[in-house]
């Protein structure tokens, strides 16, 4: 919802000297409390008054009291400046500690194989950040949509932005079920999928993504045809298992369908291995607490997985 809205420049000057002023009924003890002279508070209420139009307070050698529109004038002025204040100091916390929302753009795929565990391990340290997951695809500008990061494999992020590896490089499978199996023979070069129903993907772009083999180091890619165009390597996984044809996804996605049977990895030899999966984010002069220690987070679990598997 857009406000539409402008603020006079200047219109907050000498606001606080009127309100403490009229909290203390002394100029001098507004001074005191504000840390300038009673000259200066007296210059910026009359600047005040000036600009607003009328006397606020009424001034004797003995007292000061308020008019009526000193009155009406604190009465509105004293809780939105409070409001105010109050606002700087959730600013200024949120400034200062991981505290607040943390809105990360991930691909659906990486959801259940890496942002899950990292983020219950996450908010179990840092109780006071709300993750918000927005799934989806699209390369989104991060800054422009409000994301403090974002989550993709290496191939798709931009040269300007900071990224922290979250898994290491991995294998591209090409799987297909049991049943679509059982009245064809299995591909045994890329050459044969010619002959197969191949599951493709759109790039967030509008492209069809090109099948990528290694060919003895040889880097070779095949456009590929079939009955299903999917925008996500989930959509594609699941519709490999109901056997709609052969899908080339990346491997942590598609090992447990493996292993279960539901599906078969086929021309693992021309298997190609792509940079696994990054954190991204702006430079680091725009970093916040929130952020920092999610990435602290990702930084000190990928150095105690590399631990554990060097210990293997």
């Amino acid at each position: 919802m857009k406000h539409n809205f402008t603020v006079r420049q200047g219109a907050l000057d000498g606001v606080e000297a009127f309100l403490s002023v009229a909290q203390h009924r002394s100029f001098r003890k507004a001074a005191a409390e504000l840390g300038v002279t009673p000259s200066a508070i007296s210059q910026s209420v009359r600047t005040l008054e000036a600009r607003i139009g009328a006397v606020l307070f009424i001034r004797t050698t003995r007292s000061v009291g308020l008019t009526e529109a000193g009155e009406r004038f604190l009465s509105r002025a004293k809780p939105a400046f409070e409001e105010l204040v109050a606002a700087g100091a959730v600013a200024r916390d949120l400034g200062q500690r991981p505290t607040g929302r943390l809105r990360l753009s991930v691909p659906r795929a990486v959801v259940p194989i890496v942002l899950e565990p990292l983020i219950a391990s996450f908010s179990q340290v840092y109780p006071e950040v709300e993750v918000e997951i927005a799934a989806s695809e699209k390369l989104v500008d991060l800054a422009a949509e409000g994301f403090d990061a974002g989550i993709r494999m290496g191939q798709f992020i931009a040269a300007d932005m900071m990224a922290v590896r979250l898994t290491p490089p991995f294998r591209f499978a090409i799987v297909g079920s049991r049943a679509y199996f059982a009245d064809r023979e299995m591909p045994r070069i890329p050459d044969d999928l010619r002959q197969h129903a191949c599951l493709r993907m759109r790039r967030s772009n509008g492209a069809l993504a090109l099948w990528t083999f290694n060919d003895n180091g040889q880097v070779i890619e095949v456009a590929v045809a079939g009955p299903l165009i999917a925008h996500d390597f989930p959509t594609m996984l699941g519709a490999a298992v109901e056997g709609m044809g052969l899908a080339q996804v990346p491997k942590p996605i598609a090992v447990d369908q493996i292993r279960a049977g539901k599906l078969i990895e086929v021309l693992q030899s021309f298997a190609p291995t792509g940079p696994g999966v990054f954190l991204y984010y702006p430079s680091h002069h725009q970093m916040t607490p929130k952020l920092r220690a999610f990435i602290n987070h990702v930084k000190n679990r990928s150095s105690a997985a590399g631990k554990a598997r060097s210990n293997r």
